[in-house]
């Protein structure tokens, strides 16, 4: 499951949508950052506590539905909102100060 949400967070509708609604709370805030931001993330994840983990799976899921077909996997969109602030507070991961 943890796999599914990483690659959807990288999708570029995704990305968008996310743009759209951190624009909410922060109309400064750019499609780039925000997809720079979710990339961080991806680059940020395997060195989080597991209970850090499951914080941010519990903010950004609302819903996963589970048949023989596949997976389906409902996003919470303030969570994204809120996932993308969080990164904007903390210095950039990998960059050079």
């Amino acid at each position: 499951m943890i796999d599914q949400v990483r690659k959807i967070l990288r999708q570029p509708e995704m990305i968008v949508k996310t743009w759209a609604a951190a624009r909410g709370e922060d109309e400064d805030v750019t499609e780039a950052e925000v997809r720079d931001r979710l990339v961080e993330f991806e680059e940020l994840w395997d060195e989080l506590f597991p209970t850090e983990q499951a914080r941010i799976v519990q903010l950004l899921v609302e819903r996963i539905d589970v048949d023989i077909d596949g997976i389906s996997i409902r996003l919470r969109t303030e969570g994204m909102t809120s996932l993308v602030a969080e990164m904007r507070a903390r210095p950039s991961l990998g960059r050079a100060a």
